[in-house]
């Protein structure tokens, strides 16, 4: 014990006395493990961001997007540019026995101007159901009734994002706003759903979709840009994506192996995309950082093998004194351990105050996990061992003679 007490003692000593040499040889460990940590945590914090957006778009979702089709039994539907009309929902709706919910939603950005305010906003047509599936919820007034849907009035609801362009901090409710020609009067605000992973969802204006087929876009009939559904439950969704696509394919008359003119994804199917990006990414980053980490392995092994030249007669006087080679061993692992272990925790420090720096840029807070911390110290102990271990073996086994005659 008292010969592993007076190794530390020395080695700290060594870099202590070599200050600013042992601070520039632990930056390539500091920048390899700050990297590592903010990878770890930059990773944590965007995959719980975009399942809070993925979540946001509605419960259980499964959306239906029209798409053109060039080999497809509706080649007629599809020339026109869209290939889901309203009598589509009906029918799943009808049919899907796993969908307990079908809305509908075309939306087209237009500028929309009120009298505090203008700007481009994403002005959309849906019916009843759309509040329901997607999970909006009224902050102030009402949603439009069955009675102002069929009668296509001139009614709106307005969502946070949107509002402020339009009214500021002014109350909306009552107010009018005009898109294109046609005005048009707020009569409920949305309470705030976010950023979902395509877009603000708080940048809209909702009107009845016989409203918006009429007046805002009349040319589309009464063909829908999306249909979604939701499944009984996250269980039903495989279901409900099945039962979706077989009463799509015999209402648009398209055979087994024929192109559809519809595309259909889920939440889940959203999650897993998501969850490849993040994984490319992670792993390409994490090999910079783990280049990085090898330089400043390198680096160390480097410096030790200096310092096993530069000290050779210090290490031949302690060997004549009665130090055995494994006391130099140790002396020398300890020192090198000592230096990543130094960039390690200053890699951590530095990540901590990156991450805070960053967070409000980002939009999301980074998260920390002790996980990543113990690996980041973790690997700075192991790197110290490696690469410290050839300069320390070879301390150990210098001649004692040829030492005390090294000048």
């Amino acid at each position: 014990m008292n010969a592993i007490l007076t190794s530390f003692r020395m080695a700290m000593l060594a870099l202590v006395r070599q200050r600013l040499r042992s601070l520039l040889t632990s930056v390539g460990i500091l920048i390899g493990v700050a990297a590592v940590v903010l990878v770890a945590a930059l990773g944590t914090g965007a995959r719980s961001e975009i399942d809070k957006q993925i979540q946001s778009l509605g419960s259980n979702v499964v959306f239906i997007f029209s798409q053109p089709a060039a080999k497809s039994g509706a080649k007629s539907r599809a020339n026109m540019g869209m290939g889901l009309t309203e009598r589509d929902a009906e029918a799943i709706r009808r049919e899907a026995t796993a969908v307990t919910a079908v809305t509908v939603y075309s939306e087209v950005n237009a500028q929309v101007v009120s009298e505090l305010g203008n700007g481009k906003i994403g002005v959309m047509g849906v019916d009843e159901s759309y509040f329901e599936v997607r999970g909006y919820e009224v902050a102030t007034g009402r949603r439009f009734n069955e009675s102002e849907a069929q009668t296509k009035a001139k009614v709106a609801l307005i969502a946070p994002t949107a509002q402020q362009k339009l009214f500021g901090n002014q109350d909306p409710v009552g107010r009018w706003v005009r898109v294109g020609k046609h005005p048009f009067q707020i009569i409920g605000t949305l309470r705030s759903k976010g950023q979902s992973p395509f877009e603000d969802q708080d940048d809209r204006l909702l009107i009845p979709i016989g409203t918006w087929r009429s007046r805002v876009v009349p040319t589309l009939g009464d063909r829908v840009q999306l249909v979604m559904a939701s499944a009984k439950s996250a269980e039903h969704s495989s279901e409900a994506e099945r039962q979706v696509r077989q009463i799509l394919m015999q209402r648009h008359q398209i055979a087994e192996g024929e192109e559809p003119d519809f595309r259909i994804g889920t939440q889940q199917e959203f999650q897993r995309m998501q969850e490849g990006i993040f994984t490319v990414l992670t792993v390409l980053l994490l090999s910079v950082a783990a280049i990085s980490l090898l330089v400043g392995g390198v680096g160390v092994m480097n410096i030790m093998l200096v310092g096993v030249t530069e000290r050779t007669r210090e290490i031949g006087i302690r060997m004549a004194i009665g130090a055995k080679p494994g006391d130099i061993q140790a002396q020398f692992l300890l020192e090198s351990i000592a230096l990543t272990l130094f960039g390690g925790l200053a890699g951590i420090l530095t990540a901590t105050l990156l991450m805070l720096a960053f967070a409000k840029e980002l939009g999301f807070p980074m998260r920390l996990s002790p996980e990543a911390v113990g690996v980041a110290l973790s690997t700075s102990v192991i790197i110290g061992l490696a690469f410290g271990f050839w300069p320390a073996r070879r301390a150990a086994h210098l001649d004692p003679i040829e030492a005390l005659r090294h000048e």
